[in-house]
């Protein structure tokens, strides 16, 4: 497994460590904004709602894709 988080790593170092929904968005392979809001009000990948914004550890999302992909 930790190969697997080293190698979701690298693929996005092009990204901060906290991303925006339009970077999650692109990082979960473009799915649509309805699904993205969907996993976040559900707290299915964790966030932060700052205001109407959300802010998304990039960690998170890591985590859920390996989560995802080796249950």
């Amino acid at each position: 497994m930790k190969d697997s988080k080293e190698l979701y790593t690298s693929m996005f170092t092009s990204y901060p460590d906290v991303v925006n929904v339009k970077e999650m968005i692109e990082m979960l392979g473009g799915i649509s904004p309805t699904l993205a809001y969907r996993i976040l009000k559900k707290n299915v990948i964790k966030s932060i709602k700052i205001g109407r914004e959300y802010k998304i550890p990039k960690v998170n999302i890591i985590s859920y894709i390996i989560q995802d992909n080796f249950d």
